[in-house]
Protein backbone atom coordinates (compact mmCIF):
# COMPACT_ATOMS: atom_id res chain seq x y z
CA UNK A 1 0.00 0.00 0.00
CA UNK A 2 1.03 3.22 -0.96
CA UNK A 3 -0.11 6.35 0.88
CA UNK A 4 -0.05 9.67 -0.75
CA UNK A 5 -2.08 13.39 0.33
CA UNK A 6 -1.99 16.85 -0.20
CA UNK A 7 -3.05 19.31 2.64
CA UNK A 8 -5.89 21.79 0.69
CA UNK A 9 -8.23 24.52 1.38
CA UNK A 10 -8.80 27.39 4.14
CA UNK A 11 -9.19 24.74 6.42
CA UNK A 12 -5.97 23.15 5.76
CA UNK A 13 -7.46 19.61 4.73
CA UNK A 14 -5.77 16.50 4.36
CA UNK A 15 -7.08 14.38 1.03
CA UNK A 16 -5.94 10.84 0.46
CA UNK A 17 -4.93 8.98 -1.87
CA UNK A 18 -4.66 5.29 -1.47
CA UNK A 19 -2.85 3.17 -4.11
CA UNK A 20 -2.45 -0.88 -3.98
CA UNK A 21 1.22 -0.77 -5.62
CA UNK A 22 0.64 -4.09 -7.23
CA UNK A 23 -2.66 -3.46 -9.20
CA UNK A 24 -2.32 0.55 -9.54
CA UNK A 25 -5.46 1.22 -8.78
CA UNK A 26 -6.65 3.49 -6.17
CA UNK A 27 -9.32 5.64 -4.41
CA UNK A 28 -9.56 9.15 -3.00
CA UNK A 29 -10.59 9.93 0.34
CA UNK A 30 -11.90 13.29 1.15
CA UNK A 31 -11.10 15.28 -1.45
CA UNK A 32 -11.81 18.58 0.50
CA UNK A 33 -10.51 21.68 -2.15
CA UNK A 34 -7.75 22.67 -4.56
CA UNK A 35 -9.51 19.92 -7.50
CA UNK A 36 -6.50 20.95 -9.66
CA UNK A 37 -3.91 19.76 -6.98
CA UNK A 38 -5.40 16.88 -5.81
CA UNK A 39 -5.86 15.57 -9.65
CA UNK A 40 -1.87 16.38 -9.93
CA UNK A 41 -1.38 14.53 -6.99
CA UNK A 42 -3.28 11.46 -8.72
CA UNK A 43 -1.55 11.99 -11.92
CA UNK A 44 1.82 11.95 -10.64
CA UNK A 45 1.14 8.62 -8.96
CA UNK A 46 0.34 6.92 -12.57
CA UNK A 47 -2.27 5.40 -10.81
CA UNK A 48 -5.91 4.20 -12.04
CA UNK A 49 -8.51 6.04 -9.69
CA UNK A 50 -11.94 3.79 -8.89
CA UNK A 51 -13.76 6.02 -6.39
CA UNK A 52 -14.31 8.42 -3.84
CA UNK A 53 -14.64 7.48 0.20
CA UNK A 54 -15.91 9.99 2.54
CA UNK A 55 -15.44 10.26 6.14
CA UNK A 56 -18.36 12.59 6.05
CA UNK A 57 -19.53 15.84 4.25
CA UNK A 58 -18.20 18.61 5.66
CA UNK A 59 -17.84 21.57 3.71
CA UNK A 60 -13.99 21.30 4.08
CA UNK A 61 -14.07 17.33 3.38
CA UNK A 62 -16.28 17.47 -0.26
CA UNK A 63 -15.18 20.67 -2.00
CA UNK A 64 -13.18 19.46 -5.18
CA UNK A 65 -15.62 16.36 -5.81
CA UNK A 66 -17.91 18.42 -8.42
CA UNK A 67 -14.41 19.34 -10.27
CA UNK A 68 -12.89 16.00 -9.44
CA UNK A 69 -15.91 14.09 -10.97
CA UNK A 70 -15.42 16.15 -14.23
CA UNK A 71 -12.29 14.57 -14.49
CA UNK A 72 -13.10 11.02 -14.12
CA UNK A 73 -16.61 9.59 -13.63
CA UNK A 74 -15.78 8.52 -9.89
CA UNK A 75 -18.75 6.79 -7.75
CA UNK A 76 -18.66 8.57 -4.35
CA UNK A 77 -19.43 6.79 -1.48
CA UNK A 78 -20.90 8.46 2.24
CA UNK A 79 -22.81 7.23 4.88
CA UNK A 80 -26.86 8.29 4.77
CA UNK A 81 -26.67 10.46 8.00
CA UNK A 82 -24.30 12.61 6.37
CA UNK A 83 -26.62 13.15 3.61
CA UNK A 84 -28.18 16.61 4.88
CA UNK A 85 -24.83 18.10 5.95
CA UNK A 86 -23.48 17.23 2.20
CA UNK A 87 -26.25 18.88 0.38
CA UNK A 88 -25.58 21.96 2.07
CA UNK A 89 -22.19 22.10 1.33
CA UNK A 90 -21.92 24.77 -0.95
CA UNK A 91 -24.70 27.29 1.71
CA UNK A 92 -22.37 26.51 4.20
CA UNK A 93 -19.43 27.55 2.33
CA UNK A 94 -21.56 30.58 1.70
CA UNK A 95 -21.55 31.00 5.43
CA UNK A 96 -17.94 31.34 5.79
CA UNK A 97 -17.73 33.74 3.27
CA UNK A 98 -16.31 31.43 0.26
CA UNK A 99 -18.03 29.52 -2.31
CA UNK A 100 -17.76 26.32 -4.10
CA UNK A 101 -19.38 23.88 -6.78
CA UNK A 102 -22.22 21.85 -5.10
CA UNK A 103 -20.59 17.97 -5.68
CA UNK A 104 -23.35 15.66 -7.28
CA UNK A 105 -25.18 13.38 -5.31
CA UNK A 106 -23.58 10.51 -3.70
CA UNK A 107 -23.59 6.96 -5.85
CA UNK A 108 -23.20 4.03 -3.18
CA UNK A 109 -24.08 4.38 0.71
CA UNK A 110 -21.57 3.16 3.62
CA UNK A 111 -22.84 1.28 6.73
CA UNK A 112 -20.90 0.36 9.29
CA UNK A 113 -19.05 -3.03 8.81
CA UNK A 114 -18.98 -2.30 5.13
CA UNK A 115 -15.63 -4.21 3.13
CA UNK A 116 -14.46 -2.30 0.72
CA UNK A 117 -11.66 -3.07 -1.58
CA UNK A 118 -8.60 -1.26 -3.45
CA UNK A 119 -6.96 -3.96 -5.54
CA UNK A 120 -5.83 -6.33 -3.22
CA UNK A 121 -6.39 -3.87 0.11
CA UNK A 122 -9.07 -4.60 1.94
CA UNK A 123 -10.56 -1.85 4.56
CA UNK A 124 -13.58 -2.02 6.96
CA UNK A 125 -15.60 0.95 6.86
CA UNK A 126 -16.79 1.73 10.69
CA UNK A 127 -19.82 4.29 12.06
CA UNK A 128 -18.00 6.49 14.34
CA UNK A 129 -20.64 9.16 14.33
CA UNK A 130 -20.27 12.82 16.63
CA UNK A 131 -18.41 14.71 15.11
CA UNK A 132 -21.17 14.67 12.17
CA UNK A 133 -24.00 11.90 12.52
CA UNK A 134 -22.77 9.61 9.55
CA UNK A 135 -19.05 10.20 10.08
CA UNK A 136 -17.30 6.82 9.10
CA UNK A 137 -13.82 5.59 9.24
CA UNK A 138 -11.46 3.43 6.83
CA UNK A 139 -9.78 0.52 9.09
CA UNK A 140 -7.41 -1.79 7.32
CA UNK A 141 -4.06 -2.53 6.36
CA UNK A 142 -2.32 -1.33 9.51
CA UNK A 143 -4.05 1.86 8.36
CA UNK A 144 -7.27 4.08 9.78
CA UNK A 145 -8.08 7.06 7.59
CA UNK A 146 -9.80 8.79 10.18
CA UNK A 147 -11.54 11.56 9.19
CA UNK A 148 -12.11 14.15 11.68
CA UNK A 149 -12.49 11.81 14.94
CA UNK A 150 -9.41 12.01 15.74
CA UNK A 151 -6.38 13.97 15.65
CA UNK A 152 -2.52 13.95 17.23
CA UNK A 153 -3.23 15.59 20.70
CA UNK A 154 -6.60 16.47 20.10
CA UNK A 155 -10.47 15.05 18.44
CA UNK A 156 -12.81 16.26 16.46
CA UNK A 157 -15.55 19.20 17.17
CA UNK A 158 -18.83 18.23 18.74
CA UNK A 159 -20.04 22.01 18.95
CA UNK A 160 -20.80 22.01 15.16
CA UNK A 161 -24.86 21.16 14.06
CA UNK A 162 -25.81 17.79 14.28
CA UNK A 163 -22.71 17.29 16.57
CA UNK A 164 -22.95 15.09 19.53
CA UNK A 165 -20.15 15.00 22.15
CA UNK A 166 -21.91 11.51 23.70
CA UNK A 167 -21.76 10.08 20.06
CA UNK A 168 -17.92 10.96 19.96
CA UNK A 169 -16.96 9.41 23.13
CA UNK A 170 -18.84 5.84 22.18
CA UNK A 171 -16.70 6.22 18.93
CA UNK A 172 -13.42 7.13 20.70
CA UNK A 173 -14.21 3.91 22.97
CA UNK A 174 -14.25 2.03 19.60
CA UNK A 175 -11.35 2.90 17.80
CA UNK A 176 -8.98 3.01 21.24
CA UNK A 177 -9.58 -1.00 20.77
CA UNK A 178 -7.93 -0.95 17.62
CA UNK A 179 -4.32 -2.65 17.18
CA UNK A 180 -1.69 0.51 18.44
CA UNK A 181 0.52 -0.30 15.99
CA UNK A 182 -2.98 1.22 13.76
CA UNK A 183 -1.52 4.40 12.02
CA UNK A 184 -4.42 6.91 11.94
CA UNK A 185 -3.85 9.40 8.72
CA UNK A 186 -6.38 12.27 10.07
CA UNK A 187 -8.41 14.81 8.15
CA UNK A 188 -6.25 17.52 9.56
CA UNK A 189 -2.74 17.75 10.78
CA UNK A 190 0.10 14.95 11.05
CA UNK A 191 -0.71 11.24 11.07
CA UNK A 192 -0.31 9.36 14.38
CA UNK A 193 -1.04 6.12 15.88
CA UNK A 194 -3.36 4.85 18.07
CA UNK A 195 -0.82 3.82 20.75
CA UNK A 196 0.19 7.19 20.55
CA UNK A 197 -2.59 8.55 21.29
CA UNK A 198 -3.30 6.56 24.27
CA UNK A 199 -0.24 7.36 25.64
CA UNK A 200 -0.54 11.20 25.07
CA UNK A 201 -3.87 12.47 24.11
CA UNK A 202 -5.69 13.86 27.21
CA UNK A 203 -9.13 13.61 25.14
CA UNK A 204 -8.97 9.61 24.03
CA UNK A 205 -7.37 8.63 27.23
CA UNK A 206 -10.33 10.31 29.15
CA UNK A 207 -12.74 8.04 27.59
CA UNK A 208 -10.93 4.59 28.05
CA UNK A 209 -10.90 5.69 31.58
CA UNK A 210 -14.35 6.28 31.71
CA UNK A 211 -15.35 3.26 29.86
Amino acid sequence: MKIDWVTVGPFQENSYLIVDEQSRRAVLVDPGDEASRIIGMVRDAGVTPEAIWLTHAHLDHVGAIAAIKREWKLPVFLHNDDLVIYRRASQSAVRYGFTMVQPPEPDHSLADGDALNVGALRFTVRHTPGHAPGHVVFHGEGAMFGGDLLFAGSIGRTDLPLSNPDDMETSLALVATFDRDTVVYPGHGPPTSIGNELMTNPFLADVVERT
